[in-house]
């Protein structure tokens, strides 16, 4: 004996197949005027717009379609079902325009962190590029060094260096780097990291006791710890690149703040300090959908911009 569907499954049968997806196809078939058509414009076969149709008219119980040879017609039921089709598929291409608008012309007021030596040496001049190409787009930048709660604080976007992102943020590396010992230009390289024992280093955070470290060779895996002996120290990393420029002092700076033109030059060629917190910098933004979609615009735009670099 056949198995008969109860009212409540043939319902959801037709609910099913009239969702907003359904209505949306149906109503741009009904626009294309042809299944051949409207599978050019949907990027599908012929065949499988036939099978869609089928599927709704079965679920329905009704032909909404007259089909000949040559042309494609709406029923009576079709006609009726168009017009609250196309509000679907208005709707729908309404949010789509809409999207592209946002994603194509950002706006708002992005919450930004990042320590001060990579805001001010790399993300400055990024957020001025990306700034140009959407102009309603605004920044608030909280250039510390102090660990901020994305949620807590209601902070966008962050860049950190870190090796263990937390795990309910989402994070995206943008930059590798290194931290090297710099001195000015006409100083002679030192032998090894050894040498630094007598020196005087300028340190950015609290060093005023003597600072543990671990210099790594890049080329041999070689290590050396040693104690480093400040001669000064403090939160403003181009003030103690100033004084290297201009004294005898040398600089530990991560590379990306110095280049060809800074008048530094590296003087422990091939070493590089061991990190305990990695040596990447992260782009974190909260997950989907708390998080920004223009911040997740921007990540995109500094990695790329950064990997062309």
């Amino acid at each position: 004996m056949a198995t008969q569907l109860s009212p409540h499954r043939r319902r959801s049968a037709a609910d099913q197949a009239l969702d907003a997806n359904a209505l949306e196809l149906f109503a741009r078939i009904a626009q294309a005027g042809s299944f051949a058509r409207a599978a050019r414009e949907l990027g599908l076969t012929r065949a499988a717009v036939s099978r869609r149709v089928a599927a709704i008219e079965a679920a329905v119980g009704m032909a909404l379609f007259a089909r000949s040879t040559r042309s494609l017609s709406l029923t009576e039921p079709g006609r009726r079902l168009l017009a609250r089709a196309r509000t679907v598929h208005e709707a729908a291409e309404g949010a789509r325009l809409a999207l592209r608008s946002e994603r194509d012309q950002l706006g708002g007021t992005l919450r930004i962190s990042a320590a001060p030596v990579f805001g001010v040496h790399v993300l400055a001049p990024l957020l001025a590029r990306f700034q140009i190409l959407h102009p309603d787009l605004r920044y608030e930048l909280i250039f510390n060094y102090r660990r901020v709660d994305l949620l807590r604080e209601g902070v966008d976007l962050a860049f950190r260096a870190t090796a263990r992102p937390p795990e309910d943020w989402v994070a995206q590396p943008v930059l590798r780097y290194a931290v090297r010992l710099y001195g000015r230009a006409g100083r002679a390289p030192l032998e090894g990291p050894q040498a630094l024992a007598a020196l005087p280093c300028l340190l950015v955070g609290q060093h005023e006791d003597p600072t543990e470290a671990c210099w790594l060779h890049e080329s041999s895996g070689a290590r050396h710890e040693m104690a480093l002996r400040s001669a000064a120290w403090g939160n403003d990393l181009d003030a103690l690149l100033q004084m290297a420029r201009h004294g005898d002092g040398l600089v530990l700076s991560p590379d990306f703040c110095v280049g060809p033109e800074d008048g530094l030059v590296d003087l422990l060629p091939g070493w590089r300090l061991q990190l305990s917190e990695g040596e990447a910098i992260q782009a974190l933004t909260l997950p989907m959908p708390a998080g920004s979609e223009t911040a997740r615009a921007l990540v995109r735009f500094v990695r790329e911009a950064l990997a062309s670099a």
